[in-house]
């Protein structure tokens, strides 16, 4: 595993060890992705090889588009191109960030991509790079993760909960809550299905905004805070969100692999682990 230091790759490196699987993992630390002769040392003698490894600092991409392309494409090219040629499959993992969010409906697998900043720019440059390099691979995007290993927008609002009388939510961007955990079974079952060679949407089930979400998360805590509904204009940031990061699940179902479940069932089942962090 590639870039294994982050939130998903923890719960990964959880599932995988829970299969008995013999696990191999860089961290940032240990591995630079540019590096190709590093890469290739890694990936030797490997099964598959699960690339973790990406930039997701979006505003500071704008200014730093460069380096995030240096990681995020071609980082992400010498990966699958190293896997190749050792035999592995790839496994990719990327973002809703490719699409420009103005889909009323889910977006299928394969839509055009369309980034309107420079970190869906860079992933998109990433999957082309894949697809080019490593012809048996897993392309796996995913949106909104969350997880007990890493900071996350449930942690940030329950903290904010806890010292605030009301907090006000963006209400008109909307998308899928997805929990790492869930993810990273997501990515388990469909190697162990032997997925043909594709692009997958590796998210929850079902569609809600950032307040929707925040009011099922202070829910649970009992706080008593009020959660108002506002847009995002009034958290204007250097990188452009997409308002609709709704994917669609098509692809899955073809391969015979069942999509994460229903994001309000996955939250409520996450909840304690993610906020006890």
């Amino acid at each position: 595993m590639v870039g294994a230091g982050g939130m998903l790759a923890h719960d990964l490196l959880a599932v995988l060890r829970g299969t008995g699987a013999e696990v191999r993992a860089a961290r940032r630390a240990d591995l630079d992705v540019t590096d190709a002769a590093a890469v290739a040392a890694l990936v030797r003698d490997v099964d598959v090889v699960v690339n973790c490894a990406a930039w997701t600092a979006v505003d500071d991409a704008e200014s730093r588009e460069a380096d995030a392309f240096r990681v995020n494409a071609v980082g992400a090219a010498l990966v699958a191109r190293a896997a190749h040629a050792a035999g592995a499959r790839t496994v990719h993992v990327s973002t809703d960030y490719v699409f420009d969010g103005a889909a009323t409906a889910p977006y299928a697998e394969d839509a055009p991509p369309a980034p309107v900043s420079a970190y869906g720019r860079t992933k998109a440059a990433g999957e082309w790079a894949v697809r080019a390099e490593a012809p048996d691979h897993l392309i796996v995007r995913t949106a909104w993760l969350y997880g007990a290993h890493g900071a996350c927008f449930p942690r940030t609002m329950a903290r904010l909960a806890a010292d605030r009388d009301e907090l006000a939510v963006v209400d008109d961007q909307v998308g899928q809550p997805t929990w790492t955990r869930d993810l990273a079974d997501l990515i388990v079952r469909l190697v162990a299905a032997g997925a043909p060679s594709g692009t997958y949407h590796g998210t929850a089930s079902g569609q809600v905004s950032w307040y929707g979400f925040t009011r099922r998360i202070v829910a649970g805590l009992g706080t008593g805070t009020r959660v108002t509904p506002t847009t995002s204009d009034a958290f204007v940031r250097p990188a452009a969100r997409p308002a609709w990061s709704v994917l669609g699940h098509d692809a899955l179902r073809a391969a015979g692999v069942e999509p994460i479940g229903d994001w309000a069932a996955r939250w409520d089942a996450a909840a304690a682990d993610v906020l006890a962090g």
